[in-house]
């Protein structure tokens, strides 16, 4: 690496005009090139050994700001490591120092990274020395293995299978027993008993070490409930992504810092438990810690005062402490920007449909969400399995982000599948050399659904058409709605500028006009003045054709209203009106959306804040679509397609996550067999009844 970088100090000092390696008068070839050795040799020194101390100096900037500082901070020790040439041959201009500190620090990144793969002793030493260095300055891991959790955020069950068969996640498939034949002849389609997909296996000649099980998303299939559920074992009254409370007077949103706080507390009050991750657990990149000690990234401890048991900035220190892969993400961050514009550009020249905006700020949300939070996130859980901990679970949200504005199955999402699998191949081998053996599980939270938007194909907002049903006026412009994609609130988070989304009015200018969000395809709809649930006969006699207005509509699937004589009623097309208990015999409007969603409907219409008018778009079950109310031709939140059908990847060390048949329904269901897995012979006992939340001072 040494000799490789005075290489290339010596083809900038060729190419550069303000870099030189010699002296006015002009030196020999030998004394260039010495100049050129010790230069590189003193860079690479001070790097290891100033770096990390800068960035601890730093960790008060921003991250992003301190991915920008990389830069000038590298160049300030190039300009010193020239200056520390006995000879005083070398210089540099300052603007001309950080373009030779950039580009050598790729070079070295590259160079090691090709040298450890090419070398696989040389690999295992390196982390060798950093799981020894953690077991030195720690105690002792147990032998017992831990558990680590990888969410693929919005990955569905089908996605997942349809990559696996296509080759693009050769980690995963070899975890299933899939060949490379196999994916090529039938193209992933496997199927299996007991509601498990049997992927593989001996008829693949390769043994399986994983198990790959569907399951079912309650009627909000989004992060904010599934998460909730998954981790503190309770989402009850989490009705959507977004959703007003009377009683409160307030909108909540899943993604926001203050609503997140809010409903970790709720959960956490309502099942006397902290969480999945109360015994020496880590939660990282998470909308909510899950009761965990080690919290990186974590959304609902945005809003505390930063101390050092809850600083969220430990991910980022742990990456950024590394030079080389604070350049290396730095240049990532830039290419993902580009081919963010060129992908953008090529779908809006071939008029490629559905398609939504993809300027503004999109290409850097993007790029913040495919290489920054993922390549922190899985420095993390790396850091956290070499220190032996034993529970972790993380969240990686690129693909998510990627589906809500390219589409599930587009060639973007592919291509952010190829790198998330990357990522869970280096968390495996990182696995390899922990100080205890792991159990890796990698799971959804949901999936998502294609379709155009309810305001691309008609022309009008929810909003609008229920203004027009309430005989307001309505706009002569459809206003976009903003999207309500998990990755803004993570940078707003990262560079500590408040999440409430003050685009959207979510308070009406009067009190009697109605408030309406969207969550996906999920519309709800409140009217502020009114302090209760209002009842489908009260909103008849204040708006006679409102609801009749909704459930003719084309783009709606069915309504959900609060009835006096039933208690509760789904309502749609032609006058359909079927109580809730009626539901199993008569599914009226919802028989497209499958089996499940006369269960899904019941509870959400249990819950205290459900909006007056619950609306669930249009679904076509022979393509799978819906229409989304929000600006994406990905999207997750109601019933319908895909969005419903995450998956849970398990090892075979584990007990099977169902028997007999059965179906895993429901995000808290999935807490009950995490909890189970954590609590089986072999891994970390922990125990049966609640824990209550360890909170930090």
């Amino acid at each position: 690496m040494w000799g490789v970088s005075t290489l290339t100090m010596l083809v900038l000092a060729g190419i550069l005009p303000d870099f030189r390696l010699q002296s006015a008068d002009g030196d020999s070839a030998t004394r260039i090139a010495v100049t050129a050795a010790f230069g590189a040799g003193a860079f690479g020194l001070l790097s290891a050994l100033v770096w990390p101390l800068l960035v601890r100096l730093l960790l008060l900037v921003p991250a992003l700001v301190l991915g920008l500082l990389v830069f000038f901070l590298n160049g300030a020790l190039l300009v010193l490591a020239l200056r520390l040439n006995p000879a005083e041959q070398g210089d540099a201009a300052p603007e001309t120092a950080v373009v030779v500190a950039a580009v050598m620090s790729a070079v070295a990144s590259a160079t090691g990274a090709a040298l450890a793969v090419r070398d696989d002793d040389a690999y295992r030493r390196r982390l060798y020395r950093l799981a020894d260095r953690r077991r030195r300055s720690g105690p002792a891991a147990p032998m017992t293995p831990g558990t680590v959790f990888i969410q693929l955020d919005g990955v569905g069950h089908d996605v997942l299978l349809d990559a696996v068969g296509k080759g693009v996640m050769p980690t995963v498939a070899r975890w299933l027993g899939v060949s490379e034949t196999d994916g090529e002849t039938d193209g992933g389609n496997y199927g299996g008993n007991d509601g498990e997909s049997a992927v593989g296996g001996a008829a693949a000649g390769r043994k399986a070490t994983h198990r790959l099980t569907p399951w079912h998303t309650d009627w909000s299939s989004q992060t904010g409930a599934s998460q909730l559920g998954i981790l503190h074992g309770s989402n009850h009254d989490v009705p959507a992504f977004r959703w007003y409370e009377k009683d409160r007077g307030e909108v909540m949103v899943c993604n926001r810092p203050t609503s997140a706080a809010e409903l970790q507390r709720r959960a956490v009050q309502a099942t006397g438990d902290g969480g999945l991750l109360t015994l020496d657990g880590a939660s990282r990149g998470n909308l909510f810690s899950g009761g965990a000690d080690e919290l990186a990234l974590v959304l609902s401890i945005a809003t505390r005062r930063r101390s050092r048991e809850t600083r969220s900035r430990a991910g980022y220190f742990a990456y950024f402490s590394d030079p080389a892969n604070s350049v290396r993400t730095a240049m990532s961050f830039v290419a993902e920007v580009g081919r963010e514009m060129g992908e953008s550009t090529r779908t809006r020249f071939r008029k490629v449909r559905p398609r939504v905006r993809r300027g503004g700020l999109y290409p850097f949300i993007r790029a913040f969400a495919t290489v920054v939070e993922r390549d922190v996130v899985v420095a993390s859980v790396s850091g956290d399995l070499l220190a032996g901990r034993t529970a972790v679970y993380a969240d990686l949200v690129a693909y998510d982000e990627v589906a809500h504005h390219s589409g599930p199955m587009s060639r973007d999402a592919e291509k952010v599948l190829e790198r998330l699998d990357r990522s869970l191949a280096l968390i495996e081998n990182v696995a390899d050399h922990a100080p205890r053996p792991y159990r890796i599980v990698v799971l959804s939270d949901h999936g998502q659904s294609p379709g155009e938007t309810f305001r691309t194909r008609y022309g009008l907002t929810l909003g609008d058409l229920v203004r027009a049903g309430s005989g307001l006026p309505v706009p002569r412009r459809a206003r976009r709605t903003h999207s309500g994609a998990e990755a803004r609130a993570a940078v707003r988070a990262a560079l500590r500028r408040p999440v409430e989304e003050g685009r959207e009015q979510y308070r009406p200018s009067r009190p009697a006009e109605p408030v309406v969000l969207a969550s996906g395809n999920l519309g709800l709809v409140s009217f502020p003045d009114v302090p209760h649930r209002m009842t489908k006969e009260e909103i008849d006699a204040r708006h006679p054709a409102l609801l009749a207005t909704l459930a003719n509509h084309p783009g709606i699937g069915f309504l959900l209203v609060r009835s006096e004589s039933h208690g509760g009623v789904v309502l749609g097309p032609f006058g359909a009106e079927i109580p809730l208990d009626e539901l199993d015999e008569n599914p009226g409007p919802l028989a497209d959306f499958g089996p499940g969603a006369a269960a899904a409907v019941r509870r959400t219409h249990s819950f205290p804040h459900t909006a007056d008018i619950m609306v669930n778009s249009w679904y076509d079950p022979a393509e799978g679509e819906v229409l989304a109310f929000e600006e994406q031709i990905g999207s997750h939140g109601g019933l319908g397609g895909a969005q419903g059908r995450p998956f849970v990847l398990s090892p075979l060390v584990l007990s099977a996550p169902v028997e007999g048949g059965t179906e895993l329904v429901g995000a808290e269901h999935i807490h009950r067999v995490l909890r189970r897995w954590l609590r089986e012979p072999d891994g970390p006992q922990v125990p049966v009844e609640a824990q209550p939340e360890r909170r930090a001072a």
